[in-house]
Order: structure tokens, then sequence, then C-alpha cells
């Protein structure tokens, strides 16, 4: 039972970090839109909206991970 409880603990570790480096691509992302804004104003609010979406599909892989940790977490300890 022990070595279940581990590897559930391994497993929910792996999930968290596959949203571990959603943050740094999100600066990333940020940082180069508002390059792009600064070198071509005109298309702002275009660069935005990519930009925006860019990142809310970037998020999501991190919001499962969260989940898929939680639930092994609490559901299937």
């Amino acid at each position: 039972m022990d070595i279940t409880r581990g590897l559930i603990a391994i497993g929910a570790g792996i999930a968290v970090c596959a949203g571990m480096m959603t943050g740094l691509g999100e600066g990333t992302c940020a940082a180069h839109a508002c390059d792009a804004i600064g070198k071509n104003p005109e298309a702002e609010s275009k660069i935005r909206s990519t930009m925006i979406l860019g990142i809310a599909l970037s998020e999501t892989c991190a919001i499962y991970g969260l989940l898929v940790s939680i639930l092994l977490m609490f559901v299937f300890n």
C-alpha cells in the first residue's frame, strides 16, 4: 500500500511539471508581443488578441496538469 502512495505522489509531481514552464512561455509570448507592438503600433489590437489567445491555450496545459495532480492526490489515494 505504501508503494502505491509513493507512486501516486510521483505521478502528481510529474503532472504538475506539465505546467511548470507555462509561466516562462507566457512571459516570452508577452515580451515578443510588446516588441511587435513597438515595431508596428498600427497592428496593436490584432497582436494583442493573438497574444491573449496563445496565452490562454498554453494556460490550459497548466490547468490540466493541476487537475490531474489533484485527482491523483485526493481521489486515487
